[in-house]
């Protein structure tokens, strides 16, 4: 393997494949994590040399970031190899990282006083690493800085899994042949090493030793449901379901007519894949786990009809108007008791009807909170946290990502029904003065 060969990431750039391609490297795999100093003995250096850190005021280019280590400190760990040259101590150099060391060294001059910019986070690995290894170690972190989806995430896992149990089989005295460490996939590499392990509880690899390790906010159980999904299905179908977002339980689901359904499951996917409505796979594999007399054709219908039968249901809760003879035997009832208003009118007062409904809405609805006490006011949680989930959505939108269809379907009419709430002003109040006060709250 040459250099150019690196400049980009193999197949696509998959998680999966840039580990296979790191676990290959033996200096790479000895890696470890220190805690560097920043100055003296043990310090790291780079070749390019870096701005004075004495300056006064932090480079403008590394402002932003020098403001965020001061507050967080440094998160994501700088790449170093140690050299080591005979009868002279060794010495750290950066491989990836400047940035970073240049923010650290001038908050250790400027800020002594924060902890954060006390010493340097760093991954070492036994230098000198070739060009190779450098362009292997630069893909894998710009690529971590994704969020991993649950294929990559139970490969890591699985990697992370070998390697603990690699380290308590050596501990132990027994020894792992070179071609288990050559193994590409993590899964078969784990089945290797566990006929090592044989029934030594002692060298087992728990799950709660490995979610230790990696530091992951997962429960075991979790874990081993993304593993058993991972080992069910073919890697290239993996990374298909990756790319397409598939949650987790439609992958365990879906293995699970696979299992006993191989060509039933394909001829679904292949459909759905290929006129773009995977959306539907879901309904989809249950269909066919639930019947399996259909052939791939009439279960993906039978999951279209499950669909449209479903969001028909939603569109008519979204849309339940008061529409039932007691209600309006009451609302009748209202306006005949219904004594003169302040301003010496005779009957209720007028209500706005909302646009596509065939209903008057309560009289009430035309009061506020404020105006009338029997209605409590929403809890201020509540709408921000409406809030910034619509906003969140604005920001995907306007990036250039589509509402899919049947989620515009859901969206509109929720907003339907949200806005015959939203067109009712307290009195004294116009809408220019309300609009001022949610911008200004915002």
């Amino acid at each position: 393997m040459t250099s150019t060969s690196l400049e980009a990431p193999p197949d696509g750039g998959s998680m999966i494949r840039l580990t296979e391609i790191l676990h290959r490297s033996v200096k790479l795999r000895q890696r470890r994590f220190e805690m560097l100093p920043l100055r003296g003995q043990g310090a790291p250096f780079t070749e390019p040399h870096a701005r004075n850190p004495s300056d006064s005021l932090p480079p403008s280019e590394l402002a932003d970031l020098i403001s965020s280590m001061s507050v967080i400190g440094l998160l994501e760990p700088v790449l170093a190899e140690e050299i080591v040259v005979d009868g002279k101590a060794p010495t750290i150099r950066l491989v990836t990282g400047e940035r970073r060391l240049r923010a650290m060294r001038w908050g250790a001059v400027n800020r002594p006083d924060n902890p954060h910019f006390a010493a340097l986070p760093a991954v070492v690995c036994p230098g000198p690493l070739s060009e190779e290894e450098r362009h292997m170690w630069r893909f894998v972190e710009n690529f971590a800085r994704e969020p991993l989806r649950p294929g990559e995430q139970a490969a890591a896992l699985l990697y992370q899994r070998c390697a603990i149990l690699v380290g308590k089989l050596l501990k132990a005295g027994k020894p792992v042949p070179q071609e288990v460490y050559a193994i590409p996939d993590p899964a078969e590499r784990f089945y290797a090493l566990e006929k090592i392990r044989g029934t030594d509880s002692a060298c087992a690899a728990p799950w709660s030793e490995v979610l230790d390790r990696l530091g992951l906010q997962l429960n075991e159980r979790k874990a081993g449901e993304l593993v058993r999904a991972f080992r069910a299905l073919p890697r290239d179908l993996t990374e298909e379901m990756d790319e397409a977002a598939v949650r987790l339980n439609t992958r365990i689901k879906f293995a699970e007519l696979r299992n006993g359904r191989a060509q039933a499951a394909e001829g679904i996917w292949a459909a759905l894949k290929s006129s773009k409505r995977l959306h539907l796979l879901p309904t989809a594999v249950n269909v066919g786990l639930e019947e399996p007399e259909l052939d791939p054709e009439e279960i993906i219908t039978e999951a279209e009809e499950r669909q449209d039968a479903a969001n028909a249901g939603r569109r008519a809760k979204l849309t339940r108007v008061l529409s039932s003879p007691e209600a309006q035997e009451e609302s009748e009832d209202g306006e005949d008791d219904a004594a003169p208003s302040a301003s010496g009118q005779d009957g209720p007062p007028e209500v706005s009807v909302a646009e596509g409904t065939s209903q008057l809405a309560p009289a009430s609805a035309a009061l506020s909170a404020d105006d009338d006490p029997s209605r409590p006011a929403v809890e201020t949680d509540t709408i921000r946290t409406a809030l910034d989930g619509i906003r969140g959505l604005l920001v995907e939108v306007r990036a250039g990502k589509e509402i899919a269809r049947y989620d515009r379907g859901s969206l509109r009419l929720a907003l339907r029904e949200l806005s015959t709430h939203l067109d009712d002003t307290p009195a004294g109040e116009t809408d220019h003065d309300a609009m001022n006060e949610g911008s200004e709250a915002a």
